[in-house]
């Protein structure tokens, strides 16, 4: 998958961050979601997805009770990419930090870690910082995923919002189907509340 949307990102922050500095302190800005995508909304934080290339948010009775939100992109029955949002996945969370050990734990076995960084997310000014943690995986061909031993990339980013609720976003993908800047467009259209 190529997505072709990073220049109408680019724009679409400078003019928010535009607009926020010419309305003083903002504290509550929205992040750019480029044309073409669609946004998954949730009391905690929303972000955006690539419509136009097939994803598609997925029925709430048919995604797992653990996720609040997730857009599927599936082809011939095989789900090549998925973004979800997961809300008040664990206790005792009560900082970026935190959110991210625990989330990171989630993961799994067979992960390699590619790195992980602190992001400034748009929202809430209480809630904005958060971590993010660049991944690979292998997928284990079942529920619908890709063929055993197909390489996976994976982000998630997780925080706590402004209510003190960890969340956390996953992205995943077939390897080379996401460029880095698709995985820093996803990452660029979160809010957080």
């Amino acid at each position: 998958m190529t997505l072709t949307k990073p220049r109408t990102l680019g724009a679409a922050v400078a003019a928010t961050l535009g607009l926020t500095l010419l309305g003083g302190c903002g504290g509550t800005d929205a992040a750019a979601v480029p044309d073409g995508w669609g946004t998954l909304d949730t009391k905690s934080v929303s972000v955006g997805y690539p419509e136009d290339e097939g994803y598609a948010p997925q029925p709430a009775a048919e995604r797992s009770e653990a996720n609040a939100a997730v857009a599927l992109k599936e082809e011939k029955g095989v789900r090549t990419g998925m973004v979800s949002v997961q809300l008040d996945f664990a206790t005792g969370v009560s900082d970026a930090g935190e959110a991210a050990a625990a989330a990171g734990a989630g993961i799994g076995l067979g992960t390699t870690r590619k790195g992980t960084r602190d992001v400034t997310l748009a929202g809430e000014e209480s809630a904005r910082e958060a971590r993010r943690i660049d991944y690979e995986f292998t997928s284990t061909g079942e529920e619908s995923t890709p063929a055993e031993g197909t390489r996976m990339t994976g982000v998630v980013v997780a925080g706590v919002d402004s209510k003190d609720v960890p969340f956390a976003i996953r992205i995943n993908a077939v390897k080379d189907a996401l460029s880095q800047a698709d995985l820093d467009a996803f990452v660029g259209s979160i809010t957080v509340k």
